[in-house]
């Protein structure tokens, strides 16, 4: 199985960070997207960073990167996305109340999709975050998000907490924030594969 990992933004991107500038969503979301990375190489698996460069990749280059890389790997089930992010409800200049941790799929999504989303909530439910949720019953959340829509593989964007709640952000930055966001991405991605292999 090939594992993509994209992180959401670059360093220049406007926005994107705490109302403080504490956190910035590119610095972040490329941390904790390479130490998905190496974790999971560590563990035998073949992961690597959709995006190498620090710059802002427009989201039609990372498609096509995507979509290159999983048709050289053969069928588009043997190759799955995960796109890192951090959420926002305001606008980014003053501190908010919203809270949770979601996971989206497209609404043209496969059945793998799906079902990659479901082990990422059920990874961070065993890890004590609130999982937002659009629907009763569901783990994830249905947009038409590029990363998710317009990719052939296996596809989820996961957004982790919110940079404008001030008690999400200082975990966000702790050390211990990063070890469990690294757990929870390497685990679900573990969990579907799991499921995929015993098929």
């Amino acid at each position: 199985m090939k594992i993509l990992i994209d992180n959401g933004h670059g360093f220049e991107t406007p926005g994107k960070r705490s109302p403080g500038g504490e956190l910035r969503e590119y610095s972040w979301t490329r941390k904790i997207a390479s130490r998905v990375v190496e974790q999971l190489c560590s563990e035998g698996y073949d992961a690597e960073l959709l995006v190498a460069e620090n710059s802002d990749v427009p989201l039609r280059t990372r498609v096509a990167r995507a979509n290159a890389k999983t048709r050289a790997n053969g069928v588009p089930a043997k190759t799955l996305l995960v796109s890192v992010h951090v959420n926002a409800a305001g606008n980014g200049t003053q501190w908010g109340t919203a809270r949770g941790w979601s996971v989206y799929v497209a609404p043209n999504c496969s059945a793998r999709s799906r079902r990659l989303a479901e082990c990422f909530a059920a990874e961070a439910e065993r890890a004590g975050l609130k999982v937002r949720r659009q629907q009763p019953g569901c783990g994830y959340w249905t947009q038409p998000l590029a990363m998710t829509r317009d990719t052939v593989c296996p596809a989820v964007l996961t957004e982790n907490l919110f940079m404008d709640n001030a008690e999400d952000v200082s975990l966000l930055l702790s050390a211990e924030g990063a070890d469990l966001f690294v757990k929870l991405h390497t685990e679900a991605i573990k969990s579907y594969i799991a499921g995929e292999s015993s098929k």
